[in-house]
């Protein structure tokens, strides 16, 4: 698998009412590192392209994370697509410790007609486990 990370600091405005960071920032991070992900490994032809779009998210909570606290952001791919869609995984850890993880499943969207179309592999090619 290509593992991404990336460290993010929780700010006053991801804070809710209950002090720590709220469910939808959790969210936003989630696509954030994915972005992150894809413009870091993907060719500029491929980002040029395509664009990827959630399809669905399924979340478990476990910990909370307070302003000012830093967690890292891991994200990798498991299997190869299928048609247009990818499932992506993530985890934020802090300490040595699992405060959320997700499955996340993108769908490619063709840029020039805005029409969701199967993976190409050479797109695929480097999130995927090396054989």
């Amino acid at each position: 698998m290509t593992l991404f990370t990336l460290t993010i600091t929780a700010q006053p405005t991801d804070i809710d009412e209950l002090g720590h960071v709220n469910n939808s920032v959790w969210v936003r991070w989630i696509q954030d590192l994915a972005t992150s992900h894809w413009q870091a490994a993907a060719l500029p032809e491929h980002i040029a392209a395509y664009v990827w779009v959630v399809v669905r998210h399924e979340i478990d909570y476990r910990g909370n994370l307070s302003v000012g606290e830093s967690v890292t952001g891991r994200t990798w791919v498991e299997d190869g697509p299928r048609g247009a869609k990818f499932d992506r995984y993530v985890s934020f850890e802090r300490d040595g410790r699992t405060l959320v993880s997700a499955k996340t499943t993108w769908a490619i969207v063709d840029r020039a007609t805005g029409r969701a179309l199967r993976v190409p592999k050479d797109v695929a090619a480097p999130f995927l486990p090396s054989a």
